[in-house]
């Protein structure tokens, strides 16, 4: 069903889906939500420091996880250090998470506690991560822990958190499918909702020219690339070795990812022969499921690779991959977000007087996004 509604929502637009009224019942929800906000009905809670949110519109895979690494080391650069907090999608626990209240990742977590991407996150960068289904909840447990910039990855719709700075991610091969809300299309919010962020970043090459357009933002378009490094074992035995090695046999592609296809084109760009097995996003893989009957290796992504720890032989390879932003673009992204922070730091260091500091603690001033007027 999954395969089959990916397909729907990113093949050309054409006539009406029978889905369209569903998308037009769940479209007038988000309408009046986000006015509840705008309106002061609904409260958008601050943490008492920095909120960066990387987002996108879409349903399935941008380059979030990606650009929040990135993030981290240019912050850490800066002398910043950011803490990251998540949903943990697909955790064991579900909506429980809410109740039991925010974990913090270990680096011995296990991906069905916390979530494989912010295992992931913590283990490439060991910055404070913390999963919960609340963002709020999570913020304030973060906000506890010595951190300058607090960074949620994903959290774009989470209109309950108040946050400083938005950058919506989108993917240049998928774009932003037919454009259609879900689940007649694959948007959380229309696409006018890129007017009101701060930045928007494609990953890869933009092949639908709306991403471009005046029109759909008036936020800076920047681009961003993912640069696969060597492959590693699994099982963290042997050295890494070049994807090019892997070019004198066929070779086994396993992506349990929100956009497989990107995955196998850049393998088979790079001379190998993939057989290829796309997975749904977050499969919680078991053995069995990569018993493939021959001896040719598997490569995996480092996601689906947190996934597969338990069971790894050595056949099993994963791919990191690293966000990259030319010179100009990586220099707009972090003046855009360090303004942003100067001005949270700015605002908090100015003197007020007490009942108007009580009135910014108690309601903090938000836009129709959810995001802190400067």
């Amino acid at each position: 069903m999954e395969r089959q509604l990916t397909e729907l929502w990113y093949r050309p637009r054409s006539r009406l889906s029978l889905l369209q009224p569903l998308a037009w019942v769940y479209g007038a929800v988000v309408r009046v939500r986000r006015s509840a906000y705008e309106r002061g009905w609904l409260r958008a809670h601050g943490v008492g420091k920095p909120v960066v949110v990387v987002g996108n519109l879409t349903v399935g895979g941008t380059g979030k996880t990606p650009l929040t690494l990135w993030l981290i080391e240019r912050l850490r650069e800066r002398g910043l250090e950011a803490g990251v907090i998540a949903r943990g999608y697909r955790r064991r626990g579900g909506h429980a998470s809410a109740r039991q209240g925010p974990q913090v990742v270990r680096a011995d977590s296990l991906w069905q506690q916390v979530g494989d991407e912010p295992l992931l996150i913590h283990r490439r960068t060991g910055c404070i991560t913390v999963v919960c289904e609340d963002r709020v909840a999570a913020a304030r447990r973060l906000a506890a822990e010595p951190v300058d910039v607090i960074l949620s990855d994903d959290g774009l719709q989470h209109l309950h958190l108040a946050r400083d700075c938005e950058i919506a991610l989108i993917d240049g091969a998928r774009g932003l499918g037919n454009g259609r809300l879900l689940p007649a299309g694959p948007l959380r919010e229309p696409a006018s909702r890129l007017r009101h962020v701060d930045l928007v970043v494609v990953n890869g090459e933009a092949e639908h020219a709306p991403i471009t357009a005046t029109a759909l933002t008036a936020a800076p378009v920047l681009r961003m690339r993912l640069v696969a490094g060597l492959a590693h074992r699994v099982d963290g035995a042997g050295s890494a070795r070049p994807i090019e090695s892997f070019r004198a046999g066929r070779i086994h592609a396993v992506a349990g990812i929100g956009n497989p296809e990107r995955f196998f084109r850049d393998l088979e760009g790079r001379g190998l022969e993939v057989i290829r097995h796309p997975f749904p996003d977050h499969h919680p893989f078991a053995a069995g499921e990569l018993e493939f009957p021959d001896d040719w290796p598997i490569l995996m992504t480092e996601k689906d690779a947190m996934r597969c720890a338990a069971f790894a032989t050595p056949r099993l390879w994963h791919i990191p991959v690293t966000a990259q932003l030319d010179e100009a673009d990586a220099a707009a992204l972090l003046d855009r977000v360090y303004r942003r922070l100067d001005a949270v730091r700015r605002r908090i260091e100015a003197p007020a007087p007490v009942d108007a500091a009580e009135r910014i603690e108690a309601a903090p001033s938000v836009d129709a996004a959810g995001k802190r007027k400067l």
